[in-house]
């Protein structure tokens, strides 16, 4: 018992962080085009660093990570261009044709998703605390993104905003399925390959021409102090992405999709108050209520101790620690890949 209270501190601890560290990419993401850059210009940064610094620090702390990656080539590649490319190729053309605060609730679906998937695919309803938290933290994150001020909404846009709903699901589901048990992937591995390949795929649709792909050396804003673009694209590619999915893998690792998921919807608030800090962007009272409304949800949900038993249970995912018995007798086999 106490070891399970123990990964789950662990794992809570790894959300939140990658929430944290997650939220911080808008506002640097913004300076850069705020300076010139074009949105896939500022993505191709942030996957390139990521994937360097991923690579890099696997290399040193998991050597075989790159032959383990080959190995588990199907997986990798569809992990790099769904939950990481497809991800944020959706979420540009979302707010392309939608209000930026319309984009991200239908994005922030993933949760729901999420839990819908570990519902259909385990025949195991989520405890009502789950579910009430859930509904808590997705009507907080509608208050904390003031949706219907000034909102314009196409079916274009909704489609795209659907589609990076379903890339984010894809991130916690392949996360859990994929993470270091068994015959699973290293957390670094997966996350140090998937970066690597959606790098490749972000970049190859800029210098395609099929994004326009815009750079500029010119200074940038952050907390109001003028610095070069070098600092933005550092801290884009080092601690939003290449921490932030490792951290997040991890989470998911030791918490189940579910819950991690829903821990994740902290990123809108992480990302408001980022917002204020950094680029001088005033929260708002209302704001403020919603971010309290999502905190209770996800204390809701998190009390219920579903994500550590009841929601972990995965079709064709076996770990140590699971002790639910066998469904008519068979044995559930480990993921290869």
């Amino acid at each position: 018992m106490n070891t399970t209270n123990s990964t789950f501190r662990f794992g809570l601890a790894f959300a939140v962080a990658s929430a944290v560290t997650f939220g911080m990419s808008g506002p640097f993401a913004k300076a850069l085009m705020e300076a010139g850059w074009t949105p896939i210009a500022a993505a191709t940064a942030r996957m390139v660093g990521g994937a360097l610094v991923m690579a890099l620090f696997a290399t040193i702390v998991h050597r075989g990570w790159l032959r383990e990656a080959l190995g588990h080539g199907k997986t990798i590649v569809f992990y790099g261009l769904i939950p990481i490319a497809g991800a944020q190729l959706c979420y540009y053309n979302a707010v392309a044709n939608l209000s930026v605060g319309v984009a991200l609730l239908l994005e922030y679906l993933a949760p729901v998703l999420v839990v819908g998937w570990v519902w259909g695919t385990t025949r195991r309803r989520p405890a009502t605390l789950t579910l009430l938290g859930a509904a808590l933290a997705l009507a907080g994150t509608i208050v904390v993104l003031d949706v219907f001020s000034g909102a314009h909404i196409n079916v274009v846009g909704v489609a795209w905003a659907l589609g990076a709903a379903v890339c984010a699901a894809c991130y916690f589901v392949m996360s859990d399925r994929a993470s270091a048990d068994g015959d699973g992937l290293h957390p670094l591995t997966l996350a140090a390959g998937g970066l690597v390949v959606g790098a490749v795929a972000v970049a190859v649709l800029g210098f395609s021409g099929i994004l326009p792909m815009t750079f500029t050396a010119n200074d940038t804003v952050v907390a109001s102090h003028t610095t070069s673009f070098w600092v933005p694209v550092v801290v884009l590619g080092v601690v939003s992405t290449a921490m932030a999915y490792a951290l997040g893998i991890s989470a998911v690792a030791r918490l189940r999709p579910s819950y991690a998921s829903l821990v994740g919807l902290g990123e809108v608030l992480c990302a408001v108050v980022w917002a204020w800090l950094l680029l001088g962007e005033a929260i708002t009272p209302t704001q403020a209520v919603g971010g309290v409304v999502v905190l209770l949800g996800l204390a809701l949900a998190g009390c219920c101790g579903d994500h550590r038993a009841a929601e972990s249970t995965w079709p064709d995912v076996a770990r140590v620690e699971d002790i639910t018995p066998p469904v008519d007798g068979k044995e559930s086999e480990p993921v290869n890949g």
